[in-house]
């Protein structure tokens, strides 16, 4: 999450990550008792391309463009992803630069009966992103960013990423809800959410959506926007990932945005019960200052075996050291970077660890200190484990804590809602997520059971002090959990209608396996 001076060991980031984690549906469409949940592993032996696979995408007049496994730009993109589990070998990357040759490789694939994935930033720490063996629609040429000063509105390329977002918007002094980190993709996070630097002022980054453009799976384009004859499909991407289609283009609202102030800040692991309490009350305190932003999390420094507190802040008024923050800055410091910038000069601290294997759990309960303190026990717990395991100590662990009052949802529901069900919530709440980042695949394996029991034991004991909320958010969720369930019955349903309508046969089920599958939600 943070960039740290040269001295002391840098810290993985806290990812806001966007495209949604794979969920394989392999049977008929909707109605099926039976859903297969794995892991694309890359086979380095594998002879991933063939004449007759790359053919159909050739006779369609895609020949310039596809990347092949033998060409340098194919590595690059591959070697670009940020999570090394992500590190598939497709038999080729389309990248397109329009809506049109997104609609003609879709027509191709489909009409080949070849599997396909869809990337954007490419930030997901699991392979949703990419697939093995099949095609990657890799968006990442179509990064234009359009800004209309008459509507404050801005015309986005799904393969835009925040950092190139804020740097283009800044010459208008203008932000958009993208990402908290520059290589995030816009896509992947609008999709399933979305919290953003401004979600306490204007809601989730789905809700700043004004309209979307999207390649449905026939081929056609369509415009999904609240008023016009798509408004079903509309309100199902706000939050139902890549079920529906492929979004190529979002429009969204601008913000006026300038000067900010905010930063990083590394604090001692001794201070922790005084950060629980201090978490609670910015929560709290959040309707009275919707401009500051707090993000705090445990994390274990590599290669040396220490583990601090770290906290994000952000005031997107550039209001200096706001006073919601008082407790926050009275802790004492290892390490600071705050100060009056630009988003641009505050995405320099929250720089994202590369190379590295990796798995998040999430979950949501109430603004509790105790809870709190127990997520903390639990993360501890796993660090001794892990160092034990692990000799040269070199892994990353965060134990992140975002706020989630009642006054997010509330801008969710004033911006016109969305498809997540959290107007469920009755309470203030906290969201959760582990995160554990190794060097290897068989580390990886060693890491993961335990990490789970970590999260089993958290929502248990959230469960006995009555503290647990049901919402799972597809931005941190590891694939073996529930995200659309926690959605809600009737948004269920919706989605399903949605999906049927118009994806009557299933492709953004079975044909694109990546990411949290309606199909795969039991009725």
């Amino acid at each position: 999450m943070f960039t740290f001076p040269s001295a002391l060991p840098p810290l993985a980031p806290l990812a806001t990550f966007h495209l949604i984690i794979p969920l394989l549906y392999l049977a008929v469409f909707y109605h099926t008792k039976t859903v297969l949940h794995y892991t694309q592993v890359p086979n380095e032996n594998m002879d991933t391309t063939s004449v007759n696979q790359v053919e159909p995408l050739v006779q369609a007049g895609l020949q310039d463009r596809i990347l092949l496994p033998a060409s340098d730009g194919y590595a690059a993109r591959i070697d670009s992803y940020f999570n090394n589990s992500a590190k598939l070998k497709p038999a080729a990357i389309l990248m397109p630069q329009s809506a049109a040759e997104v609609s003609t490789s879709i027509k191709a694939l489909v009409n080949a009966n070849e599997r396909f994935a869809v990337r954007s930033g490419g930030s997901n720490f699991w392979p949703s992103n990419n697939i093995q063996g099949g095609f990657t629609i890799d968006l990442g040429n179509m990064n234009a960013v359009e800004y209309d000063p008459k509507t404050e509105t801005v015309k986005l390329g799904a393969g835009g990423v925040a950092g190139e977002i804020y740097e283009k918007l800044l010459k208008h002094e203008r932000a958009v809800g993208a990402a908290r980190e520059a290589s995030v993709g816009i896509a992947g996070l609008a999709l399933t959410g979305g919290i953003t630097l401004f979600t306490a002022r204007y809601g989730f980054a789905c809700d700043q959506v004004v309209s979307y453009e999207v390649v449905l799976a026939n081929g056609q384009i369509v415009t999904a926007d609240a008023a016009g004859e798509h408004a079903d499909l509309f309100l199902a991407l706000k939050g139902g990932g890549n079920n529906f289609g492929i979004v190529t283009h979002f429009t969204m609202r601008a913000f006026p945005c300038s000067t900010i102030w905010g930063g990083g800040a590394m604090l001692p692991h001794a201070i922790m019960p005084e950060a629980a309490d201090a978490i609670v009350d910015f929560v709290k305190r959040v309707p009275d200052d919707p401009d500051t932003n707090l993000v705090c999390m445990l994390c274990k420094l590599t290669p040396k075996p220490n583990t601090i507190v770290a906290a994000l802040y952000a005031n997107m008024a550039g209001v200096v050291e706001p006073p919601i923050l008082d407790k926050w800055l009275a802790f004492p410091e290892i390490w600071k970077s705050h100060k009056e910038d630009t988003i641009l000069g505050l995405l320099d601290t929250t720089e994202q660890a590369k190379q590295y294997y990796g798995n998040w759990f999430t979950m949501c309960f109430k603004n509790d200190a105790a809870i709190i303190m127990k997520a903390a026990e639990l993360h501890d717990a796993l660090v001794l484990e892990l160092q034990d395991h692990i000799e040269d100590g070199h892994f990353k662990t965060q134990c992140v804590f975002q706020p989630l009052p009642l006054s997010f949802i509330q801008r969710s529901v004033d911006a016109g809602g969305n498809i997540m069900g959290m107007e469920q919530h009755k309470s203030d709440g906290i969201i959760w997520g582990f995160h554990v980042m190794v060097r290897t695949t068989e580390l990886e394996a060693w890491a993961l059971p335990r990490l789970r029991r970590v999260y089993e034991a958290l929502r248990e004991y959230a469960v006995s002090v009555d503290g647990l909320l049901n919402w799972t958010t597809a931005n941190y969720a590891h694939p073996t959990q529930e995200v659309f369930q926690s959605y809600g019955e009737a948004n269920v349903k919706k989605m399903k209608d949605v999906a049927m309508k118009y994806d009557p046969n299933g492709v953004f089920q079975y044909l694109c396996p990546g990411g949290f599958k309606i199909s795969a939600v039991r009725d």
